[in-house]
């Protein structure tokens, strides 16, 4: 399996044939130059969106329609996307999985954050905030979404047993680097965690150095762009 990085909260994943596009964010990206696009997106398989907020959103129609492949995330906007949009989804909600072909599985889990986006008469939702399990090459790996520490990573860290974490990691919107190292230890069992949505504004943290601290036992990655890590 290859995760490859993005910029922000945006990843590429390799695995069993599957090219994945997690919460792909092209137009406007600062971290991610436009020369850079094609490698980013050549070959997917998949879109995978977590929630409504344009550093998340904001590629996946167009993307869709020009690499012609479905679009996987919450019920609510997939059907609506369906219907209105005209292009291919995979909609399903919390507590469902759906396989992806060759033995890999999308699990749908809960976040804590919002799902919105701004139109003329004010913010409007785009279903709900959603986080998600990716069981893949005998790994299971927790794709965390915006979200905040929340109870319910309690049972998902039981239930699921993801050994490798992706957490969005940058404060103020989400939780910061020494909360996604308090939720790593108090729920999970990771052997590796790569912290991401951070550096991309001043606002967010700029360093991962607390979660590495705060994880002396965890083979903690700070991702760089386009570079793949292996697991």
């Amino acid at each position: 399996m290859k995760i490859i990085w993005l910029g922000h909260g945006s990843f590429r994943i390799e695995t069993k044939g599957l090219v994945l596009l997690l919460d792909p964010w092209l137009t406007g990206n600062p971290i991610l130059a436009p020369e850079q696009h094609e490698a980013a997106t050549e070959g997917t398989t998949h879109l995978i969106l977590t929630h409504a907020h344009f550093d998340h959103v904001a590629d996946m129609l167009p993307l869709s329609r020009k690499l012609g492949v479905p679009v996987v995330g919450q019920y609510d906007l997939m059907g609506h996307w369906s219907e209105h949009e005209g292009i291919d989804t995979v909609g399903f909600n919390k507590g469902g999985t759906v396989a992806l072909g060759d033995g890999v599985t999308l699990s749908m889990v809960p976040a804590s954050h919002s799902s919105t986006f701004g139109t003329e008469t004010g913010p409007r939702t785009g279903g709900t905030e959603v986080g998600y399990m990716l069981r893949a090459e005998g790994r299971t790996v927790y794709l965390s979404g915006d979200t905040d520490i929340m109870a319910d990573m309690d049972w998902m860290g039981d239930y699921y047993k993801p050994d490798i974490g992706i957490l969005s990691a940058g404060g103020h919107f989400t939780m910061d680097m020494k909360g996604a190292a308090y939720a790593a230890k108090r729920y999970f069992n990771f052997k590796t965690v790569i912290p991401c949505h951070y550096g991309t504004f001043p606002i967010l943290e700029q360093s991962a150095q607390d979660l590495i601290d705060g994880l002396p036992d965890v083979d903690v990655i700070e991702p760089q762009l386009l570079q793949a890590i292996e697991i």
